[in-house]
């Protein structure tokens, strides 16, 4: 992501702006990045992960939003587009715009080598401030690998690691299962990655 020129935007600037765009950006302390475009490794991931949390939650109390939809960190002063996104009971917006949403349960980043620090650090840590935020999924698109950070009772993140295609990640927040088999369907890994992946 690359900063727009302008020194400092306030946060209306930036949705006036984001709203009307083509493209979109993410929002912090008074910067506007723009967004690279995704990967085909990272367009499937994103995928699948949508359709196999989406059937889950179907019917119940929990609903699911794309990379279409806004999350505000206002602890961070940050506005983001999360990969998945996914709130159990009502959710919350900033405004009658229905697009920034306050309450997310459940996030999912997959990873890029232009976005994985981040992701993994201040974006991560905004995250965690959220209160209502249970559970966040980081994905390796070069490998099978998710990264789980879950919110214990005493507030504590406690991370756990799947790495194997037959590995099944419970995320219960949501109440669902993503099987990493079904989250890296039909997508293609550089041979060594590949052999790391296969069941030793």
């Amino acid at each position: 992501m690359s900063a727009l020129p302008k020194a400092v935007y306030t946060p209306e600037e930036y949705l006036a702006l984001d709203r009307e765009a083509e493209f979109k950006s993410e929002y912090h302390a008074g910067e506007i990045f723009a967004m690279a475009g995704a990967s085909e490794n990272h367009d499937t991931i994103t995928v699948n992960v949508t359709v196999s949390l989406g059937s889950q939650v179907r019917g119940g109390p929990c609903r699911l939003s794309t990379a279409d939809m806004r999350v505000h960190l206002p602890k961070a002063d940050r506005y983001t587009y999360p990969d998945v996104t996914v709130v159990c009971g009502e959710r919350q917006f900033a405004d009658g715009r229905r697009d920034v949403l306050l309450n997310p349960t459940l996030v999912v980043e997959v990873l890029s080598p232009s976005t994985e620090a981040y992701n993994r650090g201040d974006k991560a840590k905004a995250y965690r401030q959220l209160a209502s935020l249970q559970e966040y999924l980081l994905i390796a698109q070069d490998r099978p690998h998710v990264e789980q950070y879950t919110r214990q009772a005493d507030g504590r993140w406690l991370l756990s690691d799947a790495d194997q295609l037959e590995a099944v990640v419970h995320l219960a927040s949501i109440r669902c299962d993503l099987t990493l088999a079904d989250v890296y369907e039909g997508v293609s890994f550089e041979p060594a990655a590949r052999r790391e992946a296969e069941p030793r």
